[in-house]
Formats: C-alpha cells, sequence, structure tokens
C-alpha cells in the first residue's frame, strides 16, 4: 500500500512542497540571492539547476524579476529569505505585483509566490526579527498565508504557487524543526481564506496566527484542567480573512482572546477585533483581548527577547480575565 503521509518537519514540508510544484509543472522556477548553492535540499526541495535564477543582493531587483516573469507566462518562487527583506522588494511587490492585474483590466495575471521566513525568537536583533504581515494586509490585490503546522506549510505554498495571484508565504522559522503528519499526495493543498479549527470548546475562543498556535493549544490543555474549555482556531490565511471562522467561533462563545507574535498598534488582532466588534458585537459577553507583541524593536538579548512574544502563560492569563 502506498504511503499516504510522512512525519516531518516544518522545514522538510515547504521543500516538499516546492519540489512537487517544479517537478510537476514546466512554468515553475525559483529565484533568490546565491540559491543555486543551497539548492540540494532542505528548503530548496532538490531543485534541477534549470529551474533556479541565482540572484544577486538586491530584492528589488529579483522581486521586479519575478513580476515580469510572472505575466509573461511563467510562476516564479521568490525566495526572499529573512522577512525583513521584503521592506527593500516592497516598491514591485506593492506597485506592481498587487496591482497589474487590476490596472489592465484583467489581461495580465501575476501568479507570483513570495516567501518571507519571519526570524524572530532567535537572537536575530531588530533588523532581522520583524513579523512584517500586518503592513501588507493593508495592499488589496495581495493574499497573505502564515502556516503554522508541517501539514499547512506544504498545502499553503503549494496553493500559492498555484494561485493566479501574488501571495506572500510568512514562515515562522521557530516552527522550521517541527515535526507533523504531511499528505504526500500531491495533489494535496490547504485552500488559502480558510481557517482551521484545531481544538472545539464552548468557554472561550483562542483565534491564533502563525507559530502561536503550538501556544494556545498549550494554554487550552492547561485551562481544560481549571474546566475552562477553549475553542482553538488557525487563522492560517490573513489575507483574505475567514470572516465565517471568526464570527463563528465567537457565536460558540462569546470570549474571544487573539494571539497575534506582530507588534500591537495596527496589527492583525485590531483588524480581526475590529470585524469582531462591527459584525458580532450582539455575540460578546466579555471584551476582546489581544496578546500580542509590544510595539518595541525587537533587542538582541535573548532573555530580553523571549518575554516579548505570546507564551501559553500569557495565553491563559487573558483567558481567566474573560472568565
Amino acid at each position: 500500500m502506498t504511503e499516504k503521509s510522512k512525519r516531518m518537519t516544518y522545514l522538510d514540508a515547504l521543500g516538499l512542497a516546492q519540489r512537487e510544484e517544479l517537478e510537476g509543472r514546466d512554468d515553475t522556477i525559483i529565484i533568490g540571492e546565491d540559491i543555486a548553492l543551497y539548492a540540494a535540499g532542505g528548503a530548496y526541495g532538490d531543485i534541477h539547476p534549470s529551474r533556479i535564477r541565482s540572484a544577486p543582493i538586491s530584492e528589488c531587483g529579483f522581486a521586479g524579476m519575478a513580476v515580469g516573469a510572472a505575466i509573461t507566462g511563467l510562476r516564479p518562487i521568490v525566495d526572499l529569505t529573512i522577512a525583513n527583506f521584503i521592506y527593500l522588494a516592497a516598491d514591485p511587490i506593492i506597485n506592481q505585483a498587487a496591482r497589474l492585474r487590476y490596472m489592465t483590466g484583467g489581461q495580465f495575471k501575476v501568479p507570483v509566490t513570495y516567501r518571507a521566513s519571519m526570524w524572530h525568537g532567535q537572537a536575530n536583533a531588530a533588523q532581522h526579527s520583524d513579523r512584517p504581515y500586518p503592513m501588507f494586509m493593508n495592499i488589496p490585490g495581495l493574499k497573505i498565508v502564515c502556516p503554522a503546522t508541517p501539514e499547512d506549510a506544504k498545502g499553503l505554498l503549494k496553493a500559492a504557487i498555484r494561485d493566479d495571484d501574488p501571495v506572500i508565504v510568512f514562515e515562522d522559522n521557530d516552527l522550521w524543526g517541527k515535526k507533523g503528519d504531511v499528505p504526500l499526495d500531491t495533489e494535496f493543498v490547504v485552500p488559502i481564506g480558510k481557517a482551521k479549527t484545531h481544538r472545539a470548546g464552548s468557554d472561550v475562543s483562542i483565534i491564533s496566527i502563525s507559530g502561536c498556535l503550538r501556544h494556545a493549544l498549550k494554554a487550552a490543555d492547561a485551562l481544560a484542567t481549571e474546566g475552562i474549555h477553549a475553542d482553538v482556531i488557525d487563522l492560517r490565511t490573513l489575507l483574505p480573512l475567514d470572516n465565517d471562522a471568526i464570527l463563528g467561533t465567537l457565536a460558540r462563545t462569546g470570549r474571544v482572546v487573539i494571539v497575534d507574535p506582530a507588534h500591537r498598534t495596527m496589527g492583525a488582532a485590531a483588524e480581526i477585533a475590529a470585524i469582531i466588534v462591527e459584525d458580532g458585537f450582539d455575540m460578546l459577553r466579555k471584551p476582546v483581548k489581544r496578546v500580542v507583541t509590544p510595539d518595541v524593536p525587537i533587542p538582541f538579548s535573548p532573555p530580553m527577547e523571549a518575554p516579548l512574544y505570546p507564551n501559553p502563560e500569557k495565553i491563559a492569563a487573558a483567558v481567566r480575565e474573560l472568565m
């Protein structure tokens, strides 16, 4: 019997997704800085040299090159490496990739995937530790996904590569070594725009983003010993948001804690809270709580950095306040 799934790391799941798409279609290429040096495995998935476009250290240049490749028939995967480098690529992503389909009345499609790994929690200091997805949630024309499990890492990256619109895949570096069961079906994809419920509960909703899922589930385990049953959902996609899932979990519990590793001000958690208040106010039993990162540059020192991010203790404390 053919093996249907395999236990692998988050990083290997990304590599598998990329390898399957490169092998399964002739129009897919990968672009990145000196990427030919790393194309023997891991996140790059054993890529044939003919599919590699090794670029110099010029994020704006090769992110723009990918837009041109996309509108002429290719499906580029752009590896920006560290998520902070997306700032340097912002002009072609925002002004070209996100807008050309609209500006040409649908004559152009821009099927480009930008991979950006968020390296927070690794003592990489302020210039290499951002979680910048909230900035790009304000750009019509983009899609944004944040996989939190190896299964979703494979499924969402494949969905991004197959999508006819530009997609940014924000990967969580803290998850690279985490293992999970990953489907081996080459046609397995996770639909963009669909959240997933990981734990059912009726007392409080914990809405999680990216790598915060593991903290939310650990907090839910601890709360269950106190008789508090949490409904835990992972949004998986931030643009477009799954409003039905957000309002659905609110309807089940009436209490919501949003867990987001990005900064507090104008973050994804703020947008989710606004949706709840605007469209589900009558279902609220208590005010919405956010467990997020404070508005400070990320320090290099590990003992200073670690306490800034959401963790199970902070999540459980926020839930207890609502109960």
